[in-house]
């Protein structure tokens, strides 16, 4: 069948610029604050003076709305305004609906509105990167929906038949996307600002870094590879340097990405098949991500020698190198013996940051440097002063990544380090933060550089467009009127496609502990390859392949861009979706794990809501060493009713798994209001208004009731005395304290948190367990 598209006539289109121009200016302004609030937790950790004492400016609280600021409003912002120029132009055609462009623009304003004032306030689900509560995740649904109806409604009326490789990446992080928030962000609500996610524990663990590795990899990533793939050639005035590889590079990256969360939870109660999993995954991804970055690199060949006076191309191949070693250092982290030593420490940070300020913010200054004046009709104000951003920048990045890894290095190898009888060298645990402090000025110093550079961004910018009036680009199109070529249900059945689900199933099979299931499956496979080989060198003698095709047919492109990522997403999740929870018993016949008391049930969520997570961890790794500082490896079932999980991703203090086992509640009350008085050299912040802000123990009921709506074993009658059972527990704690000294109300939350602490490490061990994952990585196991 040929396939030709039969053109009638043409016409003059206005491109809308304008929403673009809005989306880059809101990625600028937004963009400084959500590191200003970076820098500022930066130097918290090397000054916990600069807590101040108030709830909504301590480190626990606004660290997440740095992240979600980083990540949602300046590179948010930023992937937009690429996608909607950038495919206006590929598509030829106007966005389908102003109206929905519009929506989208000022929704997400209001979201990132929204999380700016809640996050301080305390108002958090406790997820990395999915913090927001119930409301404004019901509206960032709502704005993704107006976004994705808009995309490929444009996508429908396109005056261009195939779709270029950019379009790929922007339709696989539409898809994405919305799959992972919808999933991850499954919750019934208490209130307003208040609700408890669906999973709990090991499968909240697991489906919370299927989406936190995946926000990444389709937020983070391959929008912005999109990016690359349109703006780095027409900067460079050099076409792509490979069509094949770039074929290869989208395929392989979102169908491999999507596998690859488990390897932020190595060595915890996960269980070691979902953890091999993940990292051999990982360790895939080395090849499809390089070979992305090797293909914008090349395409800069003979054009070289502009990057030296070209502020954007600098920009451009910089951030694409920090893309490489961003692509090259997350798989080397998810090897085992790698993860034993850099997991929880700030090595993971300057991982984070090494991708997030030199691949998007470098990406993003040479997208908005490239593209302001186009929108204005103008030159760039000064080149000069887009070189001094980019040195600033580039310098700050190093000393950011670099101090982050001595950091990390230092805190791993003093978390384990033994004196020659066998005991723990750096028990004390100021003395391993103090370690790092001089770090900690390096990683601020660092910052604060690259936060310059983005002031002298934001300034050339301005320059750039003062007094120039905005330009909306217009051009003569084709009228694309009709394609012919298979209907996208044939492309959606075809050879290439049944052999790849067929050969996906082989594999599947190969994983089974019976020998001659994984034979037949290995036999199956290589008959697969040899059959999609011999697929393959007849295609090449056709006048169009397959390929060609689904690039014509939107719909079946976007089908076959689900089935890859749900492929992933079904192997890993669906196991434990399908497992019955069952309360797990004692040998005398007691329950192991029990339910937390409703004074306990409060004190956690007082924890949440204070950001306990982002300094201390809840999973005690099967390491000897850990074991001597923290007690026996946690176990999976201790965990089963967390709503939401608690296993934390960094220590900046101590894992708290079994704390309950080492202090009473004057210690807790002592520490809580002054850190240092307890540890000297502690850089936790002081938490004063925990004395006097108060629960009321009257509504706990409801907290319990939806407990059970989602599985927790609470019984109905203890609905009812939830109150009565909450003023027993706290009268106890207010008794010690009273005895100590101290006048405290038994419904301040500090209470209710020191009941939660006190509970921690204090279940008992089931009749069966299941087994924790063996060390691997030269420590001695430590169970």
């Amino acid at each position: 069948m040929t396939d030709t598209a039969v053109a009638a006539s043409t016409k003059r289109i206005t491109y809308d610029d304008a929403v673009v121009r809005g989306f880059i200016l809101f990625s600028v302004v937004w963009g400084i604050v959500g590191m200003l609030v970076g820098l500022l937790c930066a130097f918290q950790l090397a000054f916990p003076a600069l807590n101040f004492d108030t709830s909504f400016l301590t480190f626990g609280r606004i660290r997440p709305l740095h992240t979600n600021a980083v990540i949602f409003a300046l590179v948010g912002n930023m992937l937009f305004a690429g996608i909607y120029h950038s495919s206006q132009r590929l598509l030829k055609t106007r966005m389908a609906s102003d109206l929905l462009s519009r929506v989208h623009l000022y929704g997400w304003q209001l979201i990132i509105l929204g999380a700016a004032l809640t996050l301080p306030l305390g108002i958090t689900q406790s997820k990395e990167y999915a913090e927001l509560e119930w409301w404004l995740d019901i509206m960032v649904a709502l704005v993704w929906v107006a976004f994705a109806i808009n995309y490929f409604w444009t996508l429908a009326v396109r005056n261009e038949k195939n779709l270029y490789v950019a379009i790929w990446f922007y339709i696989a992080t539409i898809i994405t996307i919305a799959v992972l928030y919808i999933v991850n962000n499954l919750a019934v609500p208490l209130d307003g600002m208040k609700s408890y996610g669906v999973f709990a524990g090991a499968q909240d663990a697991l489906t919370q870094w299927w989406y936190g590795h995946n926000a990444v990899a389709f937020f983070l990533t391959t929008p912005i590879l999109g990016i690359m793939y349109y703006y780095l050639p027409k900067a460079a005035e050099r076409p792509v340097y490979s069509y094949r590889l770039s074929i290869i590079h989208f395929w392989a990256l979102i169908f491999i990405y999507i596998w690859a969360g488990p390897h932020h939870l190595l060595y915890t109660a996960l269980p070691d098949w979902a953890q091999s999993l993940g990292m051999l995954f990982s360790l895939m991804l080395w090849a499809p991500s390089w070979g992305g970055m090797l293909n914008g690199l090349l395409t800069l060949r003979g054009a070289w020698h502009k990057v030296r006076t070209d502020p954007v191309l600098k920009f451009f191949v910089a951030g694409v190198t920090f893309y490489g070693m961003a692509t090259f250092e997350g798989p080397l982290l998810s090897i085992k013996s790698v993860s034993a030593l850099g997991h929880y420490t700030d090595w993971i940070i300057g991982h984070v940051h090494g991708g997030a300020l030199g691949w998007n913010g470098f990406m993003a200054a040479g997208l908005f440097y490239w593209l302001v004046p186009k929108l204005y009709g103008t030159k760039l104000h000064s080149s000069k002063l887009a070189d001094v951003h980019f040195w600033l920048g580039t310098f700050g990045i190093l000393i950011y990544i670099v101090s982050m890894w001595i950091s990390g290095v230092t805190h791993g190898l003093m978390w384990r380090a033994e004196n020659a009888d066998g005991a723990l060298e750096y028990r004390d645990w100021a003395t391993i933060i103090d370690a790092v402090i001089p770090m900690y000025h390096l990683r601020a110093l660092g910052g604060a550089l690259y936060i310059v550079g983005w002031i002298l961004m934001m300034w050339n910018l301005w320059k750039t467009v003062a007094g120039k009036k905005p330009v909306d680009a217009e051009a003569e199109v084709t009228v694309l009127e009709k394609v012919d070529a298979p209907s996208s249900v044939r492309l959606i059945f075809s050879r290439p496609v049944l052999l790849s689900f067929l050969g996906l199933v082989a594999t599947l099979f190969l994983w089974r502990n019976n020998v001659i299931v994984a034979a037949v499956a290995l036999a199956a496979l290589v008959f697969i390859c040899v059959l999609a080989w011999l697929r393959y060198q007849s295609a090449q003698r056709e006048e169009f392949r397959w390929h060609d095709y689904i690039e014509r047919r939107p719909l079946a492109f976007s089908v076959l861009v689900g089935l890859a990522i749900i492929a992933g997403g079904v192997v890993e999740l669906l196991p434990g979706l399908l497992m019955t929870r069952e309360v797990p018993m004692t040998d005398a016949g007691k329950v192991a794990v029990k339910p937390y008391t409703p004074l306990e049930l409060e004190g956690r969520d007082v924890y949440v809501s204070e950001g306990c997570y982002v300094c201390h961890s809840q999973m005690i790794r099967p390491f000897l060493s850990e074991k001597k500082r923290y007690g026996d490896p946690s176990r999976i079932e201790e965990s089963m009713w967390d709503h939401p999980f608690q296993w934390g991703s960094k220590r900046t203090g101590p894992d708290l798994a079994r704390v309950g086992q080492k202090y009473g509640a004057t210690w807790h009350y002592e520490h809580m209001l002054d850190p240092r008085r307890m540890s000297e050299g502690s850089i936790m912040p002081k938490y004063p208004w925990l004395l006097t802000d108060k629960i009321d123990p009257a509504k706990t009921k409801h907290k319990l009731k939806i407990m059970r709506a989602l599985g927790v074993p609470y019984e109905k009658e203890e609905f009812e005395l939830a109150e009565q059972k909450y003023r027993e527990q706290a009268g106890v704690i207010v008794k010690e304290l009273t005895d100590y000294g101290v006048d405290v109300d038994e419904d301040s939350k500090l209470v209710a948190l020191i009941g939660y602490l006190l509970r921690l490490g204090k279940n008992e061990k089931p009749s069966t367990t299941i087994a924790a994952p063996a060390a691997t990585n030269g420590e001695r196991k430590g169970d």
